[in-house]
């Protein structure tokens, strides 16, 4: 991976650590790329299941540690019937057709998200593939489906209560590394850089607690539409962020100037 990183920062005229090293993406505006081509909903999630296995080869490519995609949320059971059915096959399917890629690539498939409530034939293909993927040491690839943030949170609460009612946990073992030990995301850091397409300026229940300190990068580009030049140019807007995680740049000319006036 540290040799990928090094290659991909030298590529886009960066230091490694200039890169992110985990990152999050909301996939949004498969619909809509479908309706301005006049093709149904379903063809537009079709091209957006191609477009995450791009990215997520781009990212192996690049270097990163994890990438977690936000795929279907248990809200997104309200969309029309038709719809959820179409788009249950093709996690069915897409499941499956990843397999040789991510042994391949060394990937780690995770699951962020409830199993109960998955159709038969998405949680065995699901259960087949991490089980397979299991072992593997690169890059993480967390897939969100059937995930909410909150309800995250509820299951890690519930999970936290249980074990203090068991006597495994004294409240005082309480603190906020024992509720990310029981959030889905356990194994994984916490995203440097949260991806939105499309546009739309919200997290829509996503990573609650583990996007505290993420960097925000929102664009134009509809998800079927997002490819490896778009993530670099992600990329390279996190490269020019500031990421201080609450702390100050002592060294920063106004800072200074600000402190000599206060003394004044």
């Amino acid at each position: 991976m540290e040799q990928k990183l090094g290659e991909t920062a030298k590529r886009l005229g960066l230091e490694p650590e200039q890169l992110p090293r985990n990152i999050a993406i909301i996939m949004d505006g498969n619909g809509r790329w479908a309706q301005h081509k006049n093709l149904p909903r379903y063809e537009g999630h079709r091209q957006g299941a191609k477009t995450a296995e791009t990215i997520a080869q781009c990212c192996v490519d690049f270097g990163m540690q994890s990438l977690t995609l936000y795929s279907f949320s248990i809200e997104n059971w309200k969309r029309p019937k038709a719809e959820v059915n179409a788009l249950m096959h093709l996690y069915a399917d897409y499941l499956v057709a990843i397999r040789p890629n991510l042994m391949r690539n060394n990937v780690k498939l995770i699951h962020l998200g409830r199993m109960a409530g998955l159709p038969e034939m998405v949680s065995d293909s699901l259960r087949e593939t991490l089980e397979l993927t299991r072992k593997n040491t690169g890059m993480a690839l967390a897939l969100a489906l059937n995930y909410s943030g909150r309800a995250e949170i509820v299951d890690a609460a519930r999970a936290i209560a249980q074990a203090h009612k068991e006597g495994r946990l004294r409240l005082e073992d309480i603190d906020e590394a024992c509720i990310g030990e029981h959030l889905y995301t356990a194994e994984l850091a916490d995203p440097d850089l949260l991806i939105r397409t499309a546009s739309e300026l919200r997290v829509s229940n996503f990573l609650l607690w583990q996007i505290s300190y993420s960097e925000f990068y929102v664009t134009d580009t509809l998800w079927p539409q997002f490819d490896e030049k778009s993530l670099e140019e992600a990329f390279l807007a996190y490269a020019r962020r500031d990421r201080r995680f609450g702390a100050i740049d002592t060294a920063a000319p106004g800072l200074n100037r600000a402190a000599k006036t206060l003394k004044s």
